[in-house]
């Protein structure tokens, strides 16, 4: 098990150790002439056997077998025991026949096929009583319960984490609860094999520098972010999203020492879009805010657990939260781009229509606005800016921004109406706007407010400039609009930091 976590220990101290490096990793050379790769478990490497037969007076043959070593029975072979020598030739498909000529391969052929056999090898009249053509069967070298190790073993490819020697004994899982890796739920054991399984998700190298993760400031690899996304359960599909959002939380624009030093109940919030979002099962109908969405999930969960194991934002010590909330396990969910009336909150933060990209957002736990009269825009506006005038505290403004995700049929009133993105802010805002006399500290009897200095202010609105954002997303069904609230933001605080995903 490789670990999350950067550490100064030596290799080998602690229980820790770091593999050597297989002698069989350097690419074995296949000897010159004729080289077929067979296995026993084949129905045509057993057709073509005395075609091997004939091969082998006619010309200078090797046959590699990759599972029986007494297969084939009609000529010698070499057991590819380790498969070192299918997998370094990537032998896809057996039987393969390949013709070698100064320790270089000239060409190829796969399964049975009468006429390239004969002119891969230069041998006429093979398998007279065969059929012209037969497929062959997958090699023992790409099956999915073997593939994984192998690249482990063989792979250009060498993880540089320290590896954790788990004894047999050991239950992994609870090993991983007491050294404090987890977010209070299970995760995934980060194998090699899992490991390098993710890495294939990336175009990027394992020893790329993605970001300097808060608090610590420790520089995380994308090694070490994959190790997270296998212990979020990411699939490796996910790993650029991952890798984008550790990019764009871990900087001072986001500020995300801040966010973890606040004890406000707020965490990063992931807003996707994009057509990778569909591509890899993102949700952004029903439900998309909660749970039973692998991709949902576990895209979130990882940035928490880079924040958590490599940077140190560990609740109770830098992590100051009051209460907390659930969305600080992970909180990621994508936008209906493709059906929004009104774009997608990255288009609004200047990335083009059709980019794969995500938003960070410092934000709370969803609180849910319910209008299921208003057909009109103006209306819908009103019960919108009632709702939001409320977040954090009816007195307190421009402190904090908000996400605004709306769902279709409350969107759709306002799509009917021709209003955009602009108009659909400015309606709402205007309903926000409040004199000053009923916003200071005392107003209503509530000691809660901003200075008496903004007592004759004709009026003071919610939000500053482009702190109110709008999202597309949710089920078909219901009247409904989900306000996310913000921490403390611009300048002060926390800005959303967009990105476009770097695969």
């Amino acid at each position: 098990m490789v670990e999350p976590e950067e550490s100064d220990d030596l290799p080998g101290e602690a229980g820790c150790y770091r593999r050597p490096m297989a002698e069989t990793r350097e690419r074995p050379l296949l000897p010159d002439g004729i080289v077929v790769v067979v296995k026993e478990e084949c129905a045509t490497c057993h057709s073509v056997a005395p075609v091997l037969a004939q091969l082998d007076t006619a010309t200078t043959l090797t046959v590699y077998t990759q599972d029986d070593p007494d297969f084939p029975s009609t000529t010698a072979a070499l057991h590819d025991h380790d498969l070192a020598v299918s997998w370094h030739h990537d032998i896809e498909t057996v039987p393969t026949v390949i013709r070698v000529a100064d320790g270089a391969e000239v060409e190829r052929t796969v399964g049975w096929h009468r006429e390239p056999w004969e002119r891969v090898t230069g041998v006429s009249g093979l398998g007279p009583d065969l059929p012209a053509m037969r497929p062959g069967c997958g090699s023992m070298s790409v099956d999915p319960d073997l593939v994984d190790a192998l690249a482990v073993r063989f792979g250009a490819t060498v993880l540089s984490s320290r590896r954790l020697d788990v004894a047999d004994a050991e239950d992994e899982m609870e090993m991983m609860f007491t050294r404090g890796w987890t977010d209070g739920l299970p995760v995934v054991p980060p194998t090699e094999e899992r490991v390098m399984r993710m890495l294939t998700g990336t175009t990027r190298a394992p020893s790329d520098l993605v970001a300097d993760v808060p608090p610590d400031l420790v520089g995380v690899t994308v090694e070490k972010v994959a190790i997270a996304a296998v212990m979020a359960g990411c699939l490796p599909e996910y790993l650029p999203w991952v890798l984008t959002a550790v990019e764009a939380a871990c900087n001072d624009e986001y500020n995300m020492h801040g966010l973890l030093a606040t004890t406000m109940p707020v965490g990063p919030v992931i807003v996707c879009s994009g057509p990778g979002t569909r591509a890899i099962g993102m949700n952004s109908g029903g439900n998309a805010l909660g749970q039973g969405t692998r991709a949902n999930s576990t895209i979130g969960r990882a940035l928490q657990l880079v924040i958590r194991n490599v940077g140190g934002g560990r609740p109770g010590e830098v992590d100051r939260a009051t209460h907390g909330s659930p969305g600080k396990i992970g909180f990621c969910f994508a936008e209906n781009d493709p059906d929004s009336p009104y774009g997608t909150l990255a288009a609004e933060h200047g990335i083009g229509d059709g980019v794969d990209a995500l938003t960070v957002f410092a934000g709370e736990g969803t609180r849910c606005v319910v209008d299921q009269l208003s057909r009109e825009p103006d209306s819908l506006a009103r019960s919108l800016a009632a709702s939001l005038q409320a977040m954090h505290h009816p007195k307190l403004i421009m402190g904090f921004d908000a996400i605004l995700v709306m769902g279709p049929e409350h969107a759709r009133v306002f799509a009917d109406a021709g209003w955009d993105r602009e108009q659909i802010v400015a309606g709402i805002s205007a309903h926000l706007n409040r004199p000053g006399a009923e916003l200071v500290r005392g107003a209503g009897g509530m000691a809660e407010g901003v200075p008496d200095a903004f007592a004759e202010a004709p009026s003071l609105p919610k939000f500053r400039p482009g702190g109110l954002m709008l999202a597309y997303a949710g089920g078909g069904a219901g009247l409904f609009s989900e306000i996310i609230g913000g921490w403390a933001n611009g300048d002060v605080g926390s800005k959303p930091v967009t990105r476009a995903v770097t695969y």
